[in-house]
């Protein structure tokens, strides 16, 4: 059985790792205006923030149409039996469901959907692990099954500079809990339950990003093989100091920067910093 992984543009694989490792991505867009654009295609990351600038309202964000879906696994089922779809958390957006529809309707390829709980380059893990079991000739089931074993090593945590952002996309659960203090708090997020909730409290970028490194330590005391990504929007340099913090302090660990694209820019904000990871 030949399977194909594909994922969403929100894991924000770069194409070098999406040609290296086959995997096929289906793109979500921003919407300024009238105007649509998918990213990764229609517009950059870096053409994004500047477009955001430029802006007196914030963008919308669109999931991909069934119809787009469909016709992607069509284009599969000529090289391919099967195909495992990694998504973004189905608790802040409609694409897990959508292309849940979208494998019913389609013929001559079976459609495995799978919801990762969370987003960008944490989902961009399941990706690349289902992708490498894939060429090892796993079938559809051991590789989920994998997935799901991942899952439960799998941590991210983030903080914003802003979370009106979030609340005034909806995608903030928890959000009374920190109302009162929004300007005088960085608080530190995470998912529970396919949500965004915050974690805790904090009241400085600076002890906000010393949480998150901490908790990293935490499990890389362990010893076990682990990757680690560092993400940034826009502030490349944060992330890269954060990774120099911890680089070469543990062998153990296998560390990579990423981003946060348009998509999930516009509901974090410029300046947004998450670290993730997962043990091996």
């Amino acid at each position: 059985m030949k399977v194909a992984i594909m994922t969403d543009s929100t894991a924000y694989l770069s194409e070098e790792l999406q040609e290296q490792y086959d995997i096929h991505v289906v793109p979500l867009s921003v919407v300024f205006g009238d105007t649509s654009y998918r990213e990764g295609i229609d517009i950059t990351t870096e053409k994004f923030y500047q477009k955001v600038k430029a802006s007196e309202k914030l963008p919308k964000t669109s999931q991909p149409s069934i119809g787009e879906i469909t016709e992607k696994f069509e284009e599969l089922s000529a090289d391919y039996d099967a195909v495992i779809s990694i998504h973004l958390s189905s608790g802040i957006s409609g694409t897990y469901q959508a292309v849940a529809s979208a494998g019913e309707m389609v013929e001559g390829i079976d459609v495995y959907p799978y919801d990762s709980e969370i987003s960008c380059m944490a989902q961009g893990f399941y990706a690349l692990e289902a992708s490498e079991m894939a060429t090892a000739g796993k079938n559809p089931r051991e590789i989920i099954d994998q997935l799901d074993h991942m899952k439960q090593s799998v941590r991210a945590y983030f903080m914003v500079d802003d979370l009106s952002h979030l609340q005034r996309g909806g995608r903030l659960n928890g959000a009374q809990a920190i109302v009162g203090s929004l300007l005088q708090v960085k608080p530190v997020l995470h998912f529970v339950d396919k949500v965004i909730v915050p974690f805790e409290k904090i009241r400085t970028r600076k002890k906000a990003l010393n949480r998150i490194i901490g908790l990293l330590e935490e499990d890389a005391k362990k010893g076990r093989d682990m990757k680690v990504v560092f993400i940034h929007a826009n502030h490349e340099q944060s992330a890269i100091e954060l990774k120099n913090r911890v680089d070469g302090d543990y062998s153990n660990m296998d560390s990579m920067i990423s981003y946060f694209g348009p998509v999930i820019g516009t509901h974090l904000g410029e300046g947004a910093i998450g670290v993730c990871w997962y043990m091996k």
